[in-house]
C-alpha cells in the first residue's frame, strides 16, 4: 500500500524550532524594548511566535525609516544565513512579543536535516522577496492614499491564511509616513478620510481595526 504524501501544511514550523535543542532561545521582550540594534553582530535568525516587530534602518545623516513591520510567525534577521555579518538596521518590539532566537549555525543544520523546513522557509523568503518587488511598485506608480491603505490591510494580515487580524496595534502616524514615503500630514489626512467612510475604526489604546471594505481604495482605479 502507497504511503499516503504529508500534506505541507500539516508542517507545524512552532513545534519543529522547539525541539531544535542548543542553538535556540525563548525570549520576551516587552513593548519598545530594542531586540537589535544596527551595526550589531548578525549571528541568529529570529522567529516571532506572537506579536509585532518593527524593523527600521538609520542613514548616515541620522535619519531613520522604517523598512517593515512583522508580525506572528515572521522571521527576521535571515541576513546572517547569507554571510551577513552584522545588522543592516534595528528591531523594535512593537508590542510585547514571544520570539525564538536561533543561532546561525544551529539554523543552518536544521535547514539541511528537515527538508520540509527548508522549503517552508525558502517559500517564506520568496513571499518577503515578492512583497518587496510589490513595495516598490505601489512607490513608484500609486498614489500616497492606496499606499496607505495597502499598509494597513497588510498590517492586519488580509490575504494570509487565516482569520485576518483586523485589529493591530498602535502604529505612530510618523512610521507609516515613512513606509509609504510622504508627510505625516497626509497620513493623518487620509486615515481621518478611511475613518469618515468606515473602513477603519480607533479602539482603546489606540489600537486600529481594519475593515475588508478598505481594499475598495487599493482596487479604485
Amino acid at each position: 500500500m502507497t504511503p499516503v504524501a504529508k500534506n505541507r501544511h500539516d508542517f507545524d514550523p512552532h513545534q519543529f524550532l522547539g525541539r531544535i535543542g542548543e542553538g535556540r532561545k525563548f525570549l520576551l521582550f516587552p513593548k519598545k524594548q530594542t531586540i537589535f540594534v544596527q551595526g550589531d553582530l548578525a549571528d541568529s535568525v529570529f522567529y516571532i511566535q506572537t506579536g509585532k516587530v518593527k524593523l527600521t534602518v538609520v542613514s548616515k545623516t541620522g535619519k531613520e525609516a522604517t523598512i517593515g513591520i512583522l508580525g506572528d510567525e515572521d522571521f527576521f534577521g535571515e541576513g546572517s544565513l547569507a554571510g551577513q555579518a552584522v545588522r543592516m538596521g534595528a528591531a523594535t518590539a512593537m508590542t510585547d512579543c514571544a520570539v525564538l532566537r536561533i543561532d546561525k549555525k544551529a539554523m543552518m543544520k536544521a535547514l539541511h536535516r528537515e527538508h520540509e523546513f527548508s522549503d517552508m522557509f525558502v517559500a517564506y523568503l520568496l513571499a518577503r522577496n515578492i512583497r518587496y518587488e510589490e513595495d516598490l511598485v505601489d512607490q513608484l506608480f500609486n498614489s500616497s492614499e492606496k499606499r496607505l491603505a495597502r499598509i494597513l490591510l497588510l498590517l492586519a494580515r488580509f490575504g494570509k491564511e487565516g482569520v485576518p487580524e483586523t485589529v493591530i496595534p498602535k502604529v505612530s502616524q510618523e512610521s507609516l509616513a515613512e513606509m509609504i514615503g510622504t508627510t505625516r500630514s497626509r497620513v493623518s489626512f487620509f486615515m481621518n478620510r478611511f475613518r469618515k467612510l468606515g473602513f477603519i475604526d480607533y479602539h482603546a489604546g489606540d489600537a486600529l481595526q481594519v475593515h475588508s471594505s478598505l481594499l475598495n481604495i487599493v482596487l479604485h482605479d
